[in-house]
């Protein structure tokens, strides 16, 4: 998206003309936080396109890989245990180890595609590449818990000995290292969508570990092999969930949903209160990947305020409200003259 704006002249006047004003909060807006006044002065050119956007999991990437480094090793501990110890829950936990690090290593692939250019073609560039990761993620999580509930289910009535000391050996191990890359992937949680996944991926895990640590436990002191499979039911239950809400996530974007905490209708009202805006219609707000949401509107001015230096004040205000209010720095918005309206028959409502 190009971010540019219909206007009646181009900007370029000048320097000390109206373009170097400093957008500021009119009296009858919302109060905005300090600083708002300064961040997007007239000088600028209104250029809000994504180039060298850095996206949310990128910023984050060195986590990543460090947190993908410490589950592989794990999930090949983990591995030798369950064939040792012949236990399903540990090989269940050892599985969703494995997707959990394919879904990191996709997470991490994803953001060096995600900072390829945008083009004449992809617009976007490749930002979305980061939500098809994903979305990936969340149906093989699915895949596996829907396999380790039937693999549980039908060890029943087989008696299956386990060993339970490299069964609790392994599991500890992994619960230690799952305990590690939670802390590793605490701060960017909040941030990107692959961050999030591959936080509850981990603590499904630690989850998982002490399923199996005391599943463990119960064997070595009373002989009840049986606990295996409920372990791995549980583990199950634990990955169900997390996956769903991840999936969730990603069709919000996908299908093109508000972003959180932007309420379309307080961002219209807030809009609306800019003097010299007389209406606000199609409005839109989305998120192109995680940390990257996008807003444009059609905004109608007032014939009185519809001179240049007037446009710039409101365009600027309007963008600073939408920055300090809402936290979209990429908007696009489009001024009409009130008019606009009557110049044809067509209006979009």
């Amino acid at each position: 998206m190009s971010g540019a704006h219909d206007s009646p002249e181009e900007h370029g006047g000048e320097p000390g003309g109206p373009h170097d004003c400093e957008p500021q909060f009119s009296a009858g807006h919302p109060a905005a936080g300090a600083g708002a006044g300064s961040a997007g002065a007239h000088g600028h050119s209104h250029d809000h396109g994504l180039s060298g956007h850095a996206t949310a999991t990128a910023k984050h990437r060195k986590r990543l890989a460090l947190v993908l480094v410490i589950t592989l090793s794990v999930v090949a501990i983990q591995f030798v245990g369950a064939l040792i110890s012949r236990s399903l829950s540990l090989l269940a936990d050892t599985g969703h180890m494995l997707t959990d690090a394919t879904g990191v290593a996709i997470a991490l692939i994803a953001s060096l595609v995600a900072t390829l250019p945008a083009s004449s073609k992809r617009t976007y560039g490749f930002l979305r590449v980061e939500v098809l990761a994903a979305l990936i993620n969340g149906v093989v999580l699915g895949v596996i818990a829907v396999f380790i509930f039937v693999e549980a289910i039908r060890r029943f009535g087989a008696e299956v000995e386990v060993a339970s000391t490299p069964m609790l050996i392994a599991a500890a191990i992994g619960g230690a290292a799952n305990l590690a890359s939670l802390l590793i992937l605490r701060s960017g949680r909040k941030e990107s969508l692959n961050v999030r996944g591959a936080y509850l991926e981990v603590l499904g895990d630690l989850l998982g570990s002490a399923a199996v640590i005391v599943a463990a436990v119960v064997i070595m002191l009373t002989d009840w092999f049986w606990v295996d499979q409920i372990a791995s039911i549980l583990i199950a239950l634990l990955i169900i969930p997390r996956a769903y809400s991840l999936l969730r996530d990603v069709v919000n974007v996908l299908l093109e949903a508000s972003p959180e905490g932007v309420d379309v209708d307080e961002a219209r009202a807030h809009m609306l209160a800019v003097p010299g805006v007389v209406e606000v219609h199609d409005v839109h707000a989305w998120t192109i990947t995680s940390g990257v949401p996008a807003f444009s509107a059609h905004v109608m001015i007032a014939d009185e305020a519809w001179s240049e230096e007037a446009y710039h004040a409101i365009l600027d205000e309007l963008k600073a409200c939408l920055r300090e209010h809402f936290g979209t720095d990429h908007s696009t918005l489009q001024l009409e003259p009130s008019g606009h309206r009557r110049a044809g028959a067509h209006r979009h409502a």
